[in-house]
């Protein structure tokens, strides 16, 4: 079927597991194109992404007298299937200024979208977020009578949109990026469970190599991500403290930014860390491989954020064991799913800062544990994250939706 994707940005460099899923779906040979609600994204591209930006087709605010057009247009046509939209996506009551102003938005364009979607022929209507996304495609599905799914990962389901029980109900599938997502669905909507599928993402298997993971003071110790409450990086700096408390040498890199960055760097300044915490800023993804290979351990302390919000798989976690680096974490949402303790890396509590010291003292020192952790967390990588099989697995998903009467 000839199919659209819509996300808000793309590509976007730190979605690279949607980049992924696009390019080889492209490859397997579905017709595919992709229409992002916002305009382009500028910064930070990695030179493959860069090369397909311009073959998007974009929204942004400079499409706002066409997907007004596109509404009268629709108006016109099938008024009670807009009277029918109207009453059941603006009369709700949403969570946030952010995911409000979002949904809004998509609401708008899903009128322009199918306008496009009929012009273009497109036959399948794909969301890679639950969010913004899923509720322009939900928009478009109900103008046009194509069949519309959607992925669900992690922001756009923690806490869910006012949408999210139509979503569900009116989507030809609904794919999760993880267990916990399916389970976390299908008791929020009571769906049948033939409605989701878990579809790991499909990530570039290719490392630059194994780190050495020498666990020599000082111990290296890596975290990357946005600097967001999720993420639970203040939890890691108090472990930092704690572990100079007991003489252990770790020197940690936060790389990234995000809104928290500078209550993290005070933090790290008030507890005296200022000589054993970098803060570098955010580093492409042409230049994070480097990062794993001099690391000895990444530790990716997530939390359950007071808004609901939470991590699904941190892609960071997926290619630090790729490249041999032994990770720390938290029993949160979708992660054990990947790290399993005392298999392919540990877990500890959330906001247990002790907890999270013991563990990275533990691999500090036995570096013997670390790199078999580490080899057996790689190994489940490539099996659970194979793009190859993954996004064969999608396309399959794909045509089971076109055999359907």
């Amino acid at each position: 079927m000839r199919t659209a994707y819509i996300l808000l940005w793309f590509p976007k460099p730190t979605e690279t597991f949607i980049f992924r899923e696009v390019m080889n779906l492209q490859r397997f040979g579905l017709p595919l194109q992709v229409y992002s609600l916002y305009g382009p994204w500028r910064r930070d591209l990695s030179e493959e992404m860069a090369e397909v930006a311009d073959d998007v087709e974009r929204l942004g605010v400079r499409a706002l007298p066409a997907m007004l057009a596109s509404m009268l247009f629709w108006l016109f046509r099938k008024p009670a299937t807009v009277g029918r939209l109207f009453r059941d996506a603006l009369f709700r009551r949403w969570r946030g200024a952010e995911k409000t102003a979002e949904n809004l938005w998509a609401f708008l364009a899903g009128f322009h979208l199918a306008r496009r979607f009929a012009d273009a022929g497109i036959q399948h209507i794909h969301a890679p977020w639950a969010g913004g996304p899923a509720t322009a495609a939900w928009v478009a599905a109900r103008l046009t009578g194509r069949p519309f799914t959607f992925t669900a990962r992690a922001w756009d389901i923690y806490p869910p949109d006012a949408l999210i029980l139509d979503k569900i109900r009116e989507a030809a599938l609904v794919r999760c990026e993880t267990g916990a997502n399916v389970t976390h669905l299908r008791d929020l909507s009571g769906a049948e469970p033939s409605k989701f599928e878990l579809t790991y993402n499909g990530v570039p298997l290719e490392a630059k190599g194994d780190a050495i993971v020498a666990m020599a003071p000082p111990v290296r110790v890596l975290a990357i991500g946005r600097f967001v409450a999720k993420k639970g990086f203040d939890q890691l700096i108090t472990a930092t403290r704690l572990l100079a408390d007991r003489g252990i040498d770790v020197e940690v890199t936060f790389a990234g930014d995000g809104p928290l960055g500078d209550a993290l760097k005070r933090q790290a300044k008030a507890l005296g860390l200022g000589d054993r915490i970098a803060f570098p800023g955010y580093v492409s993804y042409d230049r994070v491989g480097d990062l794993f290979l001099a690391a000895d351990m990444v530790v990716m302390p997530c939390v359950i954020a007071a808004s609901n919000d939470r991590d699904g798989i941190p892609t960071v976690i997926i290619e630090a064991l790729l490249h041999r680096v032994p990770v720390v974490s938290t029993a949160v949402s979708g992660i054990p799913e990947l790290v399993e303790d005392e298999v392919t890396g540990l877990l500890v509590g959330e906001r247990d800062p002790e907890a999270l010291a013991d563990a990275m003292a533990r691999l500090a020192r036995d570096r013997d544990l670390a790199l078999r952790l580490a080899e057996a967390g790689k190994a489940r990588v490539h099996e659970r994250f194979n793009p190859e099989t993954n996004h064969r697995r999608v396309l399959d998903l794909y045509r089971r939706l076109e055999s359907d009467p």
